[in-house]
């Protein structure tokens, strides 16, 4: 049984869209569209991004890596966000909670919280966007603690998916890990229950795991986006790249993206990856 803890505004949709696929409206999509392409394959599926510190670091923030500047974001959407607890187990609710169009959840990596997806002012105000994005669609955005990397956690993660997809019926779930939290994007494709309400996996400075290529998930195609920085020193990005070429696969006809931010270092993607671009990708997919 869910139990709210406190809820940051009283604010309440008065019906609930239906649980289907559909576009997300435009969003600041002038302020956070991805930078020059400096080279492309694969179609368009593989991309490598000009990525430059100063300009997507320190002129975009307002204090570097601690708060963005204030046409990045829109403070509204707190309205609709809550902290709730399933049994023990923490989390962020932020918009439509029955009858949800899609159910997006963000899961962090070593030493982050529940608390990591739903700050408004880091990452470049990436977090705000995505929440604003899934709000303004009747969507359900999640950012949970979890107990671990392994199947604790995974379990943990698995029962919040099964309890808000009882609450809308159809509603793909979209799961986006940062970091280790990659751990778990792997361990859900491989859960048959979880899998087969995957509408999407995100990997942001993440990690590869073989045995997706035998899980549930991959079966069904459910479409992967690797986002990677060159400079990544705890993942290598060729590693990552060596991955996506295995999961797209030598006919090229898996859903996978790739998108290479050349020079951003390890949680540049988690900055910079377009939401919009990517859920609309995968809702359509």
């Amino acid at each position: 049984m869910i139990t709210r803890i406190a809820t940051l505004a009283a604010a309440f949709v008065l019906f609930a869209l239906p649980a289907a696929a559909q576009s997300l409206a435009p969003y600041k999509d002038d302020l956070f569209a991805y930078p020059a392409t400096l080279s492309e394959a694969d179609g368009g599926a593989y991309r490598v991004v000009d990525y430059r510190e100063m300009r997507d670091v320190n002129e975009r923030d307002e204090v570097p890596e601690r708060r963005v500047r204030k046409q990045y974001i829109s403070l509204g959407v707190r309205s609709q966000q809550q902290e709730m607890k399933l049994g023990t187990q923490r989390f962020v609710a932020v918009g439509t909670q029955q009858g949800a169009s899609m159910i997006v959840l963000y899961l962090h990596g070593q030493g982050g919280s529940r608390s990591q997806g739903v700050n408004d002012f880091t990452f470049g105000g990436n977090f705000n966007r995505v929440k604003n994005l899934v709000a303004k669609a009747g969507g359900l955005y999640l950012s949970p603690d979890f107990t671990d990397f392994g199947d604790g956690g995974a379990a943990q993660i698995g029962a919040l998916i099964e309890h808000f997809s009882a609450q809308s019926p159809g509603a793909p779930v979209i799961v986006a890990c940062g970091s280790m939290g990659g751990m778990l994007c792997w361990k859900l494709a491989s859960d048959p229950l979880v899998a087969e309400r995957l509408g999407g996996l995100l990997l942001l400075g993440s990690l590869w795991d073989e045995s997706f290529l035998k899980s549930p998930a991959y079966k069904r195609k459910v479409p992967v986006f690797f986002g990677q920085g060159s400079h990544d020193t705890v993942f290598p990005v060729e590693k990552q790249e060596a991955f996506y070429r295995k999961v797209r696969g030598k006919s090229g006809n898996y859903p996978a993206r790739f998108v290479r931010f050349e020079s951003g270092t390890h949680g540049t993607p988690i900055r910079m990856t377009d939401w919009r671009e990517v859920l609309n990708w995968m809702l359509k997919s």
